[in-house]
C-alpha cells in the first residue's frame, strides 16, 4: 500500500485520529493536508494526510502550540526530516561518523511529534 493512496472517507480519518470531522476541515483550510476528492467530491485521506494530522494534534493538544506555530513547526518537520535523508547519504559515505547526527535530527523530529520518515 502507498502512503500516498487516498483511502479514507472523513469519518473514517476522524475516528481513526479521535478528532471531530469538523476539525479535519479546518486543518484542510489551514492548508496541513489537501484530501483527494472522489467524483462525488468526498474528501478522501491517505496514510500520510494521518500521519500529517496526528503531528497536528499532537503539537496543538500535546505541546499547546497555535496554528501559526503549527505552521511552522510542521515546515521545520519537513527541512529536518530532509537534512536527515543528507545526513543519511553522507553517514554511509564516512563510515557512520556522522551518526550522532542523524540521533540529533531523531530527537529534534520526535519533539515536533513526527518521525524521520514521510
Amino acid at each position: 500500500m502507498r502512503q500516498n493512496e487516498p483511502l479514507y472517507v472523513i469519518s473514517v480519518a476522524a475516528r481513526l485520529l479521535q478528532l471531530h470531522p469538523q476539525t479535519l476541515r479546518k486543518y484542510e483550510r489551514e492548508g496541513f493536508v489537501s484530501p483527494s476528492r472522489t467524483s462525488g467530491n468526498l474528501r478522501l485521506y491517505s496514510s500520510s494526510d494521518l500521519e500529517r494530522l496526528r503531528q497536528v494534534k499532537y503539537l496543538v493538544e500535546r505541546r499547546g502550540i497555535n496554528l501559526a506555530g503549527v505552521q511552522l513547526a510542521m515546515e521545520v518537520s519537513r527541512r529536518l526530516r530532509s537534512l536527515r535523508r543528507e545526513v543519511d547519504r553522507l553517514s554511509a559515505q564516512n563510515d557512520g561518523r556522522l551518526d550522532y547526527l542523524v540521533q540529533e535530527i531523531d530527537g529534534l523530529l520526535e519533539l515536533l511529534g513526527t518521525t524521520p520518515e514521510e
